[in-house]
């Protein structure tokens, strides 16, 4: 196949929503009606609700990720009603060509082509324009930006011409805003550059001309002028251009469409209808498929934006075309946006303060200018702008750390997500297995047999067997090994294929050419079996090896083979003893696989003979004839579990997150593997009686206590008040807790779950411990769905295209590094060393980005709000001057403030990490109360009441000037005022300022350090050696003196921003403070460690 062909991870997006359609389409008529009436539980809202986040798309983070979630089903059930009308499939060519109006030989009319493209369009797929100039826009001027625009605008006002005289100072801050303005847009421009343009990639796979026949002529034309009603000829190597209805195809057509499906394997093309799936049937070839091998010709029945590929554009489009904000960052944004409302008060109140009162009461303390300039620059400086970039900076460095460890992570979404996982959906093989299927044994009607013991030479029936295996496969040996003996050689392909197929190398070498197959139906979860058509040199006439569940084929089989390969009917004493045999072996983990074969005895009853040559009529056929089967042999693999699953399980276990297993095998199988891997740890196993008894329990439960209440407020039992109902669902809610918070382990089966009620799916959710067995895709979405309903943050390893549908439904897809192509570029977390112990990794990274920027958070608020809010307010209230200016607050936010950032993300995990609860993010915010009551009341105080004193103590030690002199000056503070000059105080005031802002500095290196744990002691977390270390903090103490020299002893910024230099006493009078402070933590975190019940305890952060 050609490499613009093959299947990328480009594909995987649409691949997701074409078989979560597909999924959708095959349901019967009322599921399908109840699916597009509701959305799934977990997504469904009340009217008003869903009414005012779309007003407030702001007000909950969680809810504007469920919106956008809500969109996409709605959009899926409508493609889905519009699909399921789409009939072109079912009509026979003749049909088609009559309803489309054209005849075989001359197509479409030139002047009809013309008309109809004039009314359908061009066949161009378009999505929304990307707006560039918009976007780059939006880097300028979006979120705070516009706020810093503001200030800009005021203090070049305040310069001219509002300034008397003009102030250069403020035309210096105006600039430096704008500075720091490009700073974030070129950040932001480079976080988009970094985004994938998948869809685009897919989208441009179009052909450059398509050959048509119009008026009885070919013609090439292009694609985009392709109408419905075109025939199309296309040959191997052309992409198809349009949804085509196939009407003429050759016997060796193939298609491969793993632009949709994400499935590399090519299909089969033909005429008739194969399914009554739009999706699935072989006589439709879609949009952006490949024709592998053959030629055909179609009829075009949809272009541009209505064919198959155009629909899911939309929808896949607006998820890929531009990066979802994760939670944290709608939670960063929604501080932001608080924090600059009450930025916006409070210099509100400061310029209402100035014009209702200091104007006239102190007429020349502040002039016009000054209390603009003032209110603006507690606007510039109260808000962290830094924050989203310091967001930014700790999902990317997490996601490094992961990446060092094995760990993929596709985008900063997952990073955020994973931290707040309480349930691990795991399928068996490939993840908790070690994918190295190996036959163990071999079951006849007569006896049982190890492996080894099986050789071709052993007699007719082994021969039958060896055949089976080696022919019904799909796994090959590599080319690559030649050289080695049969035996040794590596194979290539599925692990239940790849142990059939090592068996058969046992037993003798295999040669391809044996066997001419002619037909190979693949396997699917559905039929579940496989099957392919075969004749030999011995043998002309077509016959069937098949290969499958043993409860799908011993109902269609009539007869099986003895260990002499005598051919017996099958009778209720050999079926009993076929299910005594499965059982025996589910429970010693045996993976069973029934062998089956069907010859045609008579050459003029065979009905494959006829359709030899014909892969479509062949494949009815084959289909048609599973039946009167007879059976091979029955075989047993086993899969050993990974040697270091147990051991993670608990591990998980311990941080708070639920470990399921979710396989295909029986319930036997799963149960004996799931114990070797610690998924069940109880002695007693429930099944689904025991879940069906506790929902009805809690049923019943919650009936009496509706009866109770009703009869306590005198209240008829078919009342409709509604507060009656309320309390009575919270208490039978809680009573129906208590009753499921004893329930252990559950064993349960794909068939069990058909049908079940919202109790029994709460009950099967209340286990701590459960075994998915025998489901199918569909039911693996279903249990997504409903464990999401019932607010569990749900994660989900997958193997296949057939995983697609709960991978996308999860909140977290994960794939092992030796799993299928597919899988892992659906994934969006690939554990490259196929290690499922890095999932600990990734569970405590996920975990740490919360937490270290929470540690971010708690270093900036203090500074940036009242440390910097305090000394614009006893200026404007207590007439001080100003204690620290607007310019030297901006380079404590966005320069000295940066790096101990960078510090405080690159965090060491504490002890405590994987011992907590994972974090639920509708009800743990990333700050609250708690939270404000820590930065604001008591490090933001002492770091405040510090840097003030250092400001007093500068004025009295170096002009003598006490405090009582400076508290009240108002507009005394001028020429002449404590026998000082105009200029003169203007120096005090310089390097008194300059004191402070060296007092903050060194306060920070203390708040540094305490943030570095929320309880565990600093001393305990050393940063200079051990496991915890972070040498990162050695830095920043310099880089921190360095910037207050930079800014404060350079004469130009002294001449323009009225800094001054910093007495060498400042240097280490605020260190004391700086200690203070961390001894205070100390002691609080002290009193939450030994009396974790005291109120200390309950409002720490």
């Amino acid at each position: 196949m050609p490499p613009q062909l093959r299947a990328n991870r480009a594909t995987l997006p649409l691949a997701a929503e074409f078989r979560t359609l597909s999924i959708q389409l095959g349901e019967d008529d009322e599921r399908q009606t109840q699916r597009a009436r509701r959305l799934p539980n977990f997504l469904r809202l009340p009217r008003w609700r869903e009414i005012l986040d779309e007003l407030l798309p702001l007000k909950s983070p969680h809810r504007q990720h469920e919106r956008e979630e809500r969109q996409r089903v709605v959009a899926l059930n409508r493609i889905t009603q519009q699909l399921r009308g789409c009939q072109f499939h079912r009509d026979t060519v003749k049909e088609i060509y009559a309803r489309m109006g054209i005849l075989p030989e001359r197509g479409l009319d030139i002047e009809a082509a013309e008309s109809r493209l004039a009314r359908h369009g061009p066949n161009v797929i378009r999505w929304r324009s990307r707006r560039q100039i918009l976007r780059v826009l939006g880097w300028f001027f979006g979120g705070f930006n516009r706020f810093l625009w503001l200030s800009v605008i005021v203090f070049c006002l305040c310069w001219k011409p509002i300034g008397n005289p003009p102030q250069t100072g403020n035309l210096a801050l105006g600039i430096v805003i704008i500075v720091i303005i490009f700073m974030q847009a070129l950040f932001n421009a480079w976080q988009e550059w970094m985004t994938s343009r998948a869809l685009e990639s897919i989208i441009s796979m179009k052909p450059e001309c398509a050959v048509v026949v119009r008026s009885g002529r070919q013609l090439s034309v292009s694609p985009a002028g392709l109408v419905p009603g075109d025939l199309v000829v296309l040959r191997a190597g052309d992409l198809v251009p349009a949804d085509i209805r196939l009407v003429q195809t050759s016997v060796d057509l193939m298609l491969d469409r793993s632009v949709l499906t994400g499935v590399a394997e090519p299909t089969i093309g033909t005429t008739e209808t194969t399914s009554a799936n739009y999706l699935e049937t072989c006589n439709m070839a879609m949009t952006g498929a490949a024709i592998v091998q053959g030629e055909c010709r179609g009829i075009v029945v949809t272009t541009g934006n209505r064919t198959v590929l155009g629909r899911l554009n939309k929808l896949v489009h607006h998820q890929e075309a531009a990066p979802k904000r994760t939670i944290l960052q709608l939670e960063v944004r929604r501080l932001v946006n608080g924090l600059t409302t009450l930025s916006l008060v409070v210099g509100a109140i400061f310029i209402i303060l100035w014009a209702v009162w200091l104007r006239t009461t102190f007429p020349g303390f502040m002039s016009v200018s000054d209390a603009l300039a003032n209110g603006v620059g507690v606007l510039v400086t109260f808000v962290p702008g830094s924050l989203p970039i310091s967001l930014t900076l700790a999902l990317t460095a997490i996601a490094k750390r992961m990446q060092r460890n094995r760990v993929l992570i596709k985008n900063l979404t997952t990073v955020e997500t994973l931290g707040s996982i309480s349930a691990i959906c795991c399928e068996k093989t490939g993840t908790l297995t070690q994918r190295q299927m190996v036959v163990t044994r071999v079951a006849y009607a007569d006896a049982e047999v190890h492996a080894a013991q099986v050789h071709v030479d052993g007699g007719v029936a082994a021969r039958r067997v060896y055949e089976t295996a080696a022919f019904c496969n799909s796994a090959v040996l590599d080319p690559e090994s030649t050289h080695l003996p049969a035996a040794e050689r590596e194979v290539i392909g599925d692990a239940t294929d790849c142990a059939l197929l090592r068996l058969a190398t046992h037993m003798r070498a295999v040669k391809v050419s044996e066997h001419n197959t002619l037909l190979t139906i693949p396997f699917s979860l559905r039929s579940r079996w496989m099957l392919t058509v075969c004749r030999t040199e011995e043998k002309q006439d077509p016959f069937i090896l098949i290969k499958g569940a043993p409860e799908t084929l011993i109902p269609r089989s009539t007869a099986i083979q003895t260990a002499t390969g005598e051919i017996i009917a099958i009778d209720n004493e050999i079926r009993s003893k076929l299910k005594e045999v499965q059982r025996r072996w589910a429970c010693e983990g045996c993976r069973l696989l029934l062998l089956c074969r069907r010859d045609f005895t008579d050459e003029n009853d065979n009905p494959l003979a006829e359709f030899a040559d014909s892969p479509a009529k062949l494949f009815v056929a084959a289909t048609k004839s599973v039946s009167h089967l007879t059976i091979v042999g029955l075989v047993g693999m086993v899969d050993p579990p990974r040697p270091e699953i147990p051991g993670v399980v608990d591990t998980i276990r311990k941080a708070g997150v639920r470990v399921f297993m979710t396989t295909g095998d029986y319930s036997h199988t799963a149960a004996y593997v799931a114990r070797q891997c610690r998924i069940i740890t109880s002695a007693t196993v429930d099944g689904i009686d025991q879940v069906l008894d506790t929902s009805e329990h809690a049923m019943v439960e919650e009936e009496k206590r509706k009866e109770e209440i009703a009869e306590a407020e005198n209240i008829p039992v078919s009342s409709n008040n509604s507060s009656s109902d309320d309390l009575s669902r919270q208490e039978s809610r809680a009573d129906s807790q208590n009753t499921l918070a004893t329930l252990r382990s559950l064993v349960v089966s794909g068939p069990e779950l058909r049908g079940l009620s919202t109790a029994a799916w709460n009950a099967i959710a209340s286990y701590e411990e459960i075994v998915f067995a025998r489901i199918t895709p569909e039911q693996k979405l279903q249990i997504i769905e409903e464990l999401r309903a019932r607010d569990a943050y749900v994660a989900v390893t997958g193997d296949d295209v057939n995983d697609l549908p709960a991978m996308r439904a999860a909140h977290v897809s994960v794939a092992m590094g030796n799993g299928s192509e597919v899988a892992k570029a659906a994934a969006d977390v690939v554990l490259l060393d196929n290690n499922f112990s890095s999932v600990v990794v990734a569970i405590e990274c996920g975990r740490l980005v919360f937490i270290n920027l929470k540690k971010v958070i708690i270093y900036l608020l203090p500074m940036t709000n009242l440390s910097e809010i305090m000394p614009s307010l006893l200026n404007v209230v207590l007439g001080l001057p100003i204690p620290l200016s607007t310019f030297l607050m901006l380079v404590i936010n966005t320069v000295s403030d940066v790096w101990a950032s960078v510090v405080l993300i690159n965090e060491e995990p504490e002890t405590d990490i994987m011992l907590n609860p994972p974090r639920n993010p509708k009800r743990e915010k990333l700050v609250d109360v708690k939270f404000f009551l820590q930065a604001y009341g008591f490090i933001g105080m002492i770091q405040t009441i510090s840097g003030h004193i250092m400001f007093f103590l500068c004025l009295y030690l170096r002009g003598g000037i006490g405090p009582k002199h400076v508290f009240l000056a108002f507009n005394k503070w001028t020429d002449g005022y404590m026998g000082k000059s105009k200029g003169e105080l203007a120096y005090l005031v310089s390097i008194a300022g300059s004191s402070h802002f060296m007092a903050l500095v060194i306060m920070q290196w203390g708040n540094m350090f305490v943030a570095r744990t929320r309880t565990v002691s600093v001393f305990r977390q050393n940063p200079l050696w051990g496991p915890k270390s972070n040498t990162l903090l050695l830095v920043a103490i310099p880089v921190s003196i360095l910037v207050a020299l930079f800014f404060n002893e350079i004469k130009w910024f002294n001449t323009v921003f009225l800094t001054g230099p910093i007495p060498v006493e400042f240097f280490f009078l605020p260190i004391p403070f700086a200690i203070f402070l961390i001894f205070c933590e100390e002691i609080r975190k002290l009193i939450v460690r030994r009396y974790p019940s005291s109120w200390v305890a309950r409002i720490a952060w």
